[in-house]
C-alpha cells in the first residue's frame, strides 16, 4: 500500500494519539495551573484540534470554552467528542484563523494555544500574538506551547530543515530566548516552563496516552501506510533529543 504523506501532527491524531504538544500533559497541566479559572471564565482555544484539552477543561471548571481550528475533519471530532461527554452547553467549536480573530476586542480572559505558533513564519507568529492581545481583557492569560531549538549554531538552519522535511510542515522553532523576547515585546509579562520534548518518547506517551493505548497506536503506525513516516519521525526525534525541547510560556496581558 502507498505510503500516505501528511503533516506530522495530523498523522499522529489519525494514529489514535491524542496528546500533540511537544511538552505532553506536563506542559500543559503546568499551563493550566497558571491561570485563573472558574465557571465564569471565558476561554477561546486555538488550534483546538480534536477538543482534548477543551472537554478537560469544561469537565473540571464547567467553563465556557470557543475552540477554533483551520481543520474541518478535527473540528468535526472535536464536536462529537463534546456531544459525547454532554458537554455542549459549554463548548463551541468553529472554524477561525489565528491571524484574523473573528471575535471583538477584550472579549476572552484566557487564550490557549498549543502547538502552533511553531507552525507559523515570523511575519504571521506576530499577526497571531497581536490578534491575541487584542481579544483578550486587560489581565488576561495567554498560556502557549511550543517547539524550542537549542542549538544556536551554524548547524540550526540544517536542523530545521530537517525537522520541516520530516514531518512535511514549514515549522519554524525559536531558541527560549527567542521565545521570551517575542512574548514580552508584545507586551505581556511571561513566565516559563522548558523541558526535553516528550511526543514520542516512549515515556513521555506512556505518561501522555497510558500504557494500552500507546499500544494501539504503535500497532497503527506499524501499518504499511505509515509505518515510513512515523518511524522517520521517531528517529529524527530520538537523534535529536539534545536539540529539540519544549516551553510553554504563561504571558499575561498588563493592561
Amino acid at each position: 500500500m502507498r505510503e500516505k504523506h501528511e503533516a506530522g501532527h495530523m498523522l499522529l491524531a489519525k494514529l489514535g494519539k491524542k496528546r500533540l504538544r511537544p511538552g505532553g500533559k506536563r506542559a500543559t497541566d503546568w499551563l493550566i495551573r497558571q491561570a485563573e479559572i472558574g465557571t465564569d471564565t471565558k476561554i477561546l482555544e486555538v488550534a483546538c484540534n480534536m477538543g482534548t484539552t477543551a472537554i478537560e477543561l469544561a469537565q473540571r471548571y464547567k467553563c465556557h470554552i470557543i475552540g477554533i481550528d483551520l481543520n474541518e475533519a478535527a473540528l468535526e471530532k472535536a464536536r462529537r467528542n463534546t456531544m459525547e461527554q454532554g458537554l455542549t452547553d459549554h463548548i463551541q467549536f468553529m472554524r477561525g484563523n489565528a491571524r484574523e480573530l473573528p471575535f471583538e476586542d477584550t472579549s476572552f480572559d484566557i487564550i490557549i494555544n498549543e502547538a502552533m505558533l511553531t507552525m507559523l513564519n515570523e511575519k504571521d507568529k506576530l499577526k497571531a500574538l497581536r490578534e491575541y492581545m487584542r481579544v483578550l481583557k486587560p489581565g488576561g492569560y495567554l498560556l502557549t506551547h511550543d517547539l524550542i531549538i537549542r542549538n544556536d549554531n551554524e548547524n540550526r538552519e540544517q536542523i530545521v530543515d530537517r525537522l520541516r522535511a520530516t514531518i512535511h510542515v514549514n515549522a519554524s522553532p525559536l531558541t527560549e530566548e527567542e521565545w521570551n523576547t517575542l512574548l514580552s515585546e508584545q507586551g505581556f509579562l511571561v513566565k516559563t516552563l522548558t523541558g526535553p520534548m516528550s511526543l514520542l518518547s516512549p515515556t513521555g506517551m506512556i505518561r501522555d496516552e497510558g500504557f494500552v493505548n500507546t499500544l494501539l497506536i504503535i500497532k497503527n503506525a506499524l501499518k504499511p501506510q505509515y509505518r515510513s513516516m512515523f518511524l522517520r519521525m521517531f528517529q529524527l526525534f530520538r537523534r535529536s533529543k539534545n536539540q529539540f525541547g519544549f516551553i510553554a510560556a504563561c504571558s499575561r496581558k498588563s493592561f
